[in-house]
């Protein structure tokens, strides 16, 4: 992977070009560098359509301090809720590819949208392990709810697909799931509106009838949605309980990491951020949500 692009000198960023695809002779990928060295100190990769999955990250990182993350943001491309599944699986499949290219030990896909439509595709044609965050999600919400009224909003991709509701019901079979589409959300908190009147209208707007369905647990299955937080707990009340996949996923994480002796014995890890567009507003937006370590990120052309 050569950088042979100009330097952004302003936010520290670079444009680099894409490596080919690596598979082994049978059609699989396969991690494509270091294969002779220890798998325990490669790097975990982690990839989202956008900004929104450094939720994940973020959880990540508390949970698995000693572990390096390599972040992949599609900000060229998103957002993917509102594409059909054959985009959403090429596009889940090239950042796959990328992060692959990387040597990574294990890839989290931390997008719902891809987590919905492309986790399969992803996980039968990869050498390393893939976690989604549909499960780990779906076991939080399980687990918080008492009356076993459920709802679930993400984009119309997720909503559309199903994953959330079968992955409910496989937990809690007499569980009553109420679904909402809410595609003005994901562009509201990649401008940074997390927290104003128009916020606060359009959540008010897309949750009407949840509330009035009597839900005591709601799960947001979007990675951008954990920024909102305060205003869906302004619109629902105390009585609902609020609940995302990050920290489930990275549990998860955690446990196949030991099942697995993949586990990296160090007392402090690092975060690498590559994005496919502009990369000055990612780090801008992308302190939000992770804090100051988000220094920089490296533009790469698709």
């Amino acid at each position: 992977m050569a950088s042979g692009g100009r330097k952004v000198t302003r936010a520290r960023t670079a444009v680099v070009r894409e490596g080919a695809r690596i598979a082994t002779s049978d059609g699989r990928l396969r991690v494509g560098t270091g294969a002779a060295a220890d798998s325990r100190n490669r790097s975990i990769g982690v990839f989202d359509s956008g900004i929104g999955g450094l939720t994940v990250l973020k959880a990540l990182v508390e949970s698995l301090p000693g572990e390096d993350f390599i972040y992949l943001g599609d900000t060229a491309r998103l957002p993917y809720g509102t594409k059909s599944n054959e985009v959403i699986i090429r596009y889940s499949r090239e950042n796959t590819e990328f992060l692959l290219a990387k040597g990574i030990k294990m890839l989290v896909v931390a997008c719902n949208t891809s987590s919905a439509v492309a986790l399969g595709e992803i996980a039968s044609d990869t050498a390393v392990p893939v976690i989604g965050v549909i499960e780990p999600g779906a076991q939080a919400a399980v687990r918080a709810s008492r009356s076993g009224k459920i709802g679930v909003i993400g984009t119309e991709a997720t909503i559309a697909s199903g994953a959330y509701t079968r992955a409910i019901q496989r937990l809690r079979p007499r569980a009553e799931i109420y679904t909402r589409a809410c595609p003005l959300l994901v562009p509201l908190v990649e401008e940074g509106w997390t927290d104003n009147e128009i916020a606060e209208r359009t959540v008010a707007f897309y949750l009407e009838s949840l509330k009035a369905s009597g839900i005591d647990t709601l799960l947001l299955g979007c990675t951008h949605y954990p920024l909102l937080r305060s205003v869906f707990s302004r619109v629902l009340g105390a009585g609902v309980k609020i609940v995302d996949s990050a920290s489930a996923t990275a549990a998860t994480v955690r446990e196949r990491l030991a099942a697995l002796r993949l586990a990296r014995i160090s007392a402090h890890g690092a975060q690498r951020f590559f994005v496919t567009e502009t990369p000055e507003r990612f780090v801008r937006v992308g302190r939000q949500f992770l804090g100051p370590q988000v220094e920089s990120a490296v533009r790469i052309e698709r």
